[in-house]
């Protein structure tokens, strides 16, 4: 017999571990409609109610030995916007010049952050001496608690598209400045700042994509078998046309 969740959960066909098909449809949709936002962001303040679901999303991430070792910091302050945006254009000018001449000039061109536009910057943080130096999952592998944060971050992105909140990821700013700004203490690592508002529009394509800078790789030149040497592109490619 099936608990009231499991039927929940599983749908009138009773298949216990599978979503019905709207929700699939809404955990796909999330994940190719989101966006990193950075020209479209509205001022319109993000209700309480709304940023508490995306941040408990975010702490619902996975993470390894169960750490959590992620902390969100919420910024409003507009004069400490502005610092970031002020270190955020050092870093980008440094970035410019090590582009090839023709690359620069469209780099130049690009919006890359929302910083001051957005109402509520996020700086999600990874405390690494979080439940103490000996972690399961952390022995031999000891950067699984930043990877860890990486997935509360990606959990906050989907949460966000759902919720039609925009999120642009900063990472043109230097760490030991936003250190600095935020007063981080020494053990805690800052892994991604990130700009979150309403926005106008969601593109239809990565900006990036339609500007050009790069495309799309298909999924048959990123999959291999048992190890680098053997790609299936071709099986990949055909199952890819079908979807």
């Amino acid at each position: 017999m099936t608990t009231q969740r499991e039927d929940r959960i599983g749908g009138a066909e009773g298949k216990l571990h599978e979503f019905p098909d709207e929700w699939k449809e809404g955990v796909y949709r999330a994940i190719y409609a989101r966006r990193d936002i950075r020209s479209q962001f509205k001022p319109d303040p993000i209700a309480e109610d709304v940023l508490a679901r995306i941040l408990r999303a975010a702490h619902h991430a996975p993470s390894v030995g169960f750490m959590q070792p992620w902390d969100f910091i919420l910024i409003r302050d507009v004069a400490i916007k502005q610092k970031i945006r002020e270190d955020f254009e050092r870093a980008t000018e440094e970035a410019a010049v090590k582009f090839a001449p023709e690359k620069e000039a469209v780099y130049r061109k690009l919006k890359l952050e929302g910083i001051r536009e957005a109402p509520i910057n996020i700086c999600v943080t990874c405390d690494r001496r979080r439940f103490g130096p000996v972690v399961i999952g952390r022995t031999s592998q000891p950067v699984m608690d930043l990877f860890s944060s990486v997935c509360a971050v990606q959990n906050l992105w989907l949460a966000a598209r759902a919720e039609g909140l925009g999120v642009g990821w900063v990472s043109i700013l230097h760490p030991r400045e936003l250190r600095r700004i935020l007063a981080l203490p020494a053990e805690v690592e800052p892994i991604a700042y990130l700009c979150v508002g309403h926005v106008t529009e969601f593109p239809d394509r990565p900006e990036l994509e339609s500007a050009g800078w790069l495309p799309r790789m298909p999924l048959g030149d990123v999959i291999r078998l048992d190890g680098w040497d053997t790609p299936i592109q071709n099986k990949w490619e055909e199952l890819e046309a079908e979807l």
